[in-house]
């Protein structure tokens, strides 16, 4: 699949500003008054500009609303609820804390449930595609939950929780590249399966069905090498993973240290997020003869 910088931004982003509101409203970190503003202003200006980003990824932008009237089918619609429900409960939840310091525990549960689930959503969206089977398991919204919230935990400056997800994430990552990368073979998708033809022999294309590049080979068919491939797996992780992971357990508590911490797992969630995309295998590419 092609790696859109919007779609990239969108779930990074919208990842850990959900998981960071996640955290305050389970009240691991009860911040008050100033301090306070600062960690939602955060929270909602991540989940909120992830949001924003998506919108540039439609071919009619302006549309972007009648995606709520669609709930029933959509995970997309129901991604767009449940950020809506979440912001808002998350935003009851903030004033008192912001102007009184009160903290009402119920409100910001609810509010915590309701970001998890928008992540869950938004994971969705690419879980369910069959097409892809890369994505087609449930490693994908395991992966997604993980990043959301061990960003949220690291935001929050919850080191124990934030070293808790992280190793989740190392492992869910490692799982999900072995499985992922005999996936397609495993789906058992052919040139044959596809045109219906594969009875009658090993079925190959006569010529190229365009005889130039299109839609469907712009989105959906994008090849990586494999020597790319590992070395973009190993910087991902190092920098989303492992130095946070070192720098939280390792070294003495620093703010400084902290924002590293944060700015890696950030650094390296752009680029795993970017291999989840580049490496998706959609079937369409087999009448393309452009598969992995």
């Amino acid at each position: 699949m092609h790696p859109a910088v919007s779609i990239i931004v969108f779930t990074v982003f919208s990842g850990l500003g959900f998981g960071l509101l996640a955290f305050l409203g389970l009240g691991f970190h009860r911040p008050s008054g100033w301090v306070a503003f600062v960690f939602f202003a955060l929270a909602f200006g991540l989940a909120g500009a992830g949001l924003i980003a998506s919108t540039f990824h439609l071919g009619h932008p302006e549309r972007a609303l009648k995606a709520f009237t669609q709930w029933r089918s959509s995970w997309l619609s129901r991604e767009a609820w449940a950020a809506v429900v979440a912001m808002g409960l998350m935003g009851l939840f903030a004033l008192p804390l912001i102007f009184s310091g009160s903290y009402i525990a119920p409100l910001g549960w609810l509010g915590a449930l309701a970001s998890v689930a928008t992540i869950a959503a938004t994971s969705m969206i690419y879980t369910q595609l069959k097409t892809v089977p890369r994505w087609h398991h449930w490693t994908t919204p395991a992966l997604f939950l993980a990043h959301g919230l061990a960003g949220g935990a690291l935001l929050a400056g919850q080191v124990a929780g934030a070293s808790i997800f992280l190793c989740a994430l190392l492992l869910l990552q490692l799982f999900a590249w072995h499985v992922g990368d005999a996936a397609y073979a495993g789906s058992g998708s052919t040139l044959g399966t596809a045109t219906g033809l594969g009875a009658r022999g090993a079925v190959r294309a006569f010529e190229p069905p365009h005889t130039g590049p299109n839609y469907l080979t712009k989105e959906m068919v994008h090849v990586v090498g494999r020597k790319h491939s590992r070395t973009l797996r190993a910087i991902g992780l190092g920098l989303a993973v492992v130095l946070p992971l070192l720098i939280l357990l390792a070294l003495p508590f620093s703010h400084a240290l902290a924002g590293l911490a944060v700015l890696s797992h950030i650094a390296g969630s752009l680029c795993l997020r970017w291999l989840f995309f580049a490496e998706a295998e959609h079937v369409v590419g087999l009448y393309y003869g452009r598969t992995a």
